[in-house]
Formats: structure tokens, C-alpha cells, sequence
């Protein structure tokens, strides 16, 4: 009797831990890559650290001694728990994780809100535009689109800016130009919400329409890839209507890619929102990392950027799983 080998049935679990094992082995890049890369910068730390602040001679002496440890003793002390930091923020004089967890919910307000509103408008976009290939609608959305994605964040920032802030001749600004919230409101209270929709409005609109072509063109692309398929033509052949074609059969095929997209771009939105939040003074992670740029403050950094590796390295594995799920195809 003839034996044939059997081959290994994939499933969702062996998936899962390789993906886990994948992410895990990133981390550990990230925070050996983080350790090492800032300690490569020129200049003395003690000096940025103290620069421009009246620091007790007693607390530099600490300081020195702890920087003057042997490089392994002070990486083994930061792989046991990159999360803490003996030295605070030398802009701030405080811990900078304490720091940093005072702008996290701002920037996830600013970027869930826009990240919302360009995956819904570009998908709809996108199905639109794909389904009536060629149309007037198709051209002058496609153009639009591409337009905001070229222009620069920040300059299609200050453009808003100026038009809906400032006011350009005799039109007035409608918005606030800067800031979360007007001085003196509480933002727990139903008037302070509305001041902060306010405020939130111009950098929402900003970075909504910096993304919203990816969503579109991805869309639009996925669907006029299922339009030709064969379980279409007979959907039509059964009587179906063109709109009921479109939405119980062409669209939920086309949404897997596009559902990658929004998952994966999250991390990268949420680096990406620096210029946005400087430009209009959004108390964020962006506008933090701005300012520890021009410190230079080390510590900061150094701490931001762990902070980003790990939601981008974060967001890919829920994109991964999510995709397992919609798609078991890419588990084996």
C-alpha cells in the first residue's frame, strides 16, 4: 500500500505564534536599537541635560556617576525595564514617561477622530469611484484626492490655517488658530467639549485630507479588481440589482486590503502627526517630540521613540491577526 506523507494543517494558532515570535524578536531590535542609538550622539549629556538650568552641584555629580557606569551595566539596568528612567525630562524636570502620558490622549483624540473620518469618506470614495470607472465622478475625486496626498502636512496646515483661522480679506476666522482648549475652560463640561471640537476641527481636517487618497485609491483599486470576477456575473444573472451586486458581494471582498491599510497606518499616523500638531500647537505627542528635538532632550527621546517602535510593531500584529481572521488563506 502506497503511504503518502501528510502535510501539517495550518491553522490560526501556529499563526498567531509565529506572528508573536516575529513581534517579540522586533521589540527586542527596538529597544537594543534604542539604547545604543542615543548614546551615539555628540556632545556631552550632562551638559544638554543641565543647559539652561539652574541644576544643584550635588545632582550633577549623581548624574555623572550614573553616566560614567560601564555601557553593559547601564544596558542590562534599560533592557530590565526600558519603561522607567532614573533621569526626568530636561525640558519638563520630571519623569519623562510621566510627561509623555499627559500628551498620549491628545494625539489618540486627533488621530482616532481623523483616521475615522478619512477611512469612512475615502472607502465611500473609493467604492464609488471603482464601481463607475471613468465617470465625472471618478476624475475630479481621483484628482482631488491625489492633490491634498502631495501637498506637505504642514503646508496644507497653514493654508487651512490662515483660510479658516486667520480669515483671508474681508471672511473672518471661524476657529481656533492653536492649543486643545481656550484658556480658563473646563473641558469636562458641555461647553469645554464644544471649545475642544473647536480646536480639534482644523488639525482633524488637516490630516484627514492628507490620508484620505490612500483609503480611496486602495479601495478603488480592490474593487475594480473583483468587478470582472465570475461570481458577479452570476450574481447579475440572477436577477440581482446592480446597487445589491455592489454591496452584499463586490464591496466586502474589496474591504480586506483597505482594512489592512487603516490598521497598519495607525502607528505610522500616529509618528506622522509632528508637523500637524506644531502647526497648530496641538499638546500632543507630536508637538512633544518637536520640542524635544530642539533641546536637544535625550532622555525624552529616547523614551518617545520606544513609544512609537512599539505601537507601529503593536498595530502590524493586530493587523496580522485581524487579516488571519477575515482571511484564513494567509495562515498557512
Amino acid at each position: 500500500m502506497l503511504l503518502t506523507a501528510r502535510r501539517p494543517r495550518a491553522g490560526l494558532m501556529p499563526y498567531l505564534r509565529r506572528r508573536l515570535l516575529a513581534a517579540v524578536g522586533t521589540v527586542a531590535f527596538v529597544v537594543v536599537a534604542n539604547f545604543f542609538l542615543f548614546r551615539l550622539l555628540p556632545g556631552d549629556p550632562i551638559g544638554l541635560y543641565s543647559r539652561g538650568r539652574n541644576v544643584p552641584a550635588e545632582q550633577l555629580v549623581k548624574l555623572r556617576a550614573e553616566l560614567n557606569q560601564p555601557v553593559w551595566e547601564q544596558f542590562f539596568q534599560y533592557v530590565r525595564n526600558p519603561f522607567s528612567s532614573t533621569i526626568d525630562s530636561a525640558q519638563f524636570s520630571r519623569p519623562v514617561w510621566e510627561v509623555i502620558g499627559e500628551r498620549v490622549w491628545p494625539t489618540l483624540l486627533l488621530v482616532g477622530i481623523s483616521t475615522l473620518l478619512a477611512t469612512t469618506i475615502g472607502i465611500r470614495i473609493g467604492i464609488r469611484a471603482g464601481w463607475s470607472r471613468g465617470s465625472r465622478f471618478d476624475r475630479v475625486a481621483t484628482t482631488s484626492t491625489l492633490i491634498f496626498y502631495a501637498m506637505p502636512e504642514f503646508w496644507l496646515g497653514m493654508l487651512l490655517l490662515i483660510a479658516f483661522g486667520v480669515g483671508v480679506g474681508p471672511l473672518p476666522g471661524i476657529f481656533p488658530i492653536g492649543g486643545i482648549s481656550s484658556p480658563g475652560v473646563d473641558t469636562s463640561s458641555p461647553a469645554g467639549r464644544w471649545d475642544v471640537a473647536q480646536h480639534l476641527f482644523l488639525p482633524a481636517l488637516t490630516l484627514t485630507l492628507a490620508y484620505l487618497a490612500e483609503y480611496a485609491l486602495v479601495m478603488r483599486a480592490t474593487l475594480l479588481d473583483e468587478v470582472g470576477e465570475d461570481y458577479l456575473v452570476t450574481a447579475r444573472a440572477k436577477g440581482l440589482m446592480d446597487r445589491l451586486v455592489r454591496r452584499r458581494h463586490a464591496v466586502p471582498n474589496a474591504l480586506l486590503p483597505t482594512t489592512t491599510l487603516v490598521l497598519m497606518n495607525l502607528g505610522f499616523v500616529i509618528s506622522g502627526a509632528i508637523t500637524v500638531e506644531t502647526v497648530f500647537s496641538w499638546p500632543g505627542l507630536g508637538q512633544l517630540s518637536y520640542q524635544a528635538l530642539r533641546g536637544p532632550d535625550v532622555a525624552l527621546l529616547q523614551a518617545i521613540f520606544l513609544l512609537f517602535s512599539l505601537s507601529v510593531v503593536a498595530l502590524n500584529l493586530i493587523a496580522d491577526l485581524v487579516i488571519a481572521v477575515l482571511d484564513p488563506r494567509v495562515q498557512s
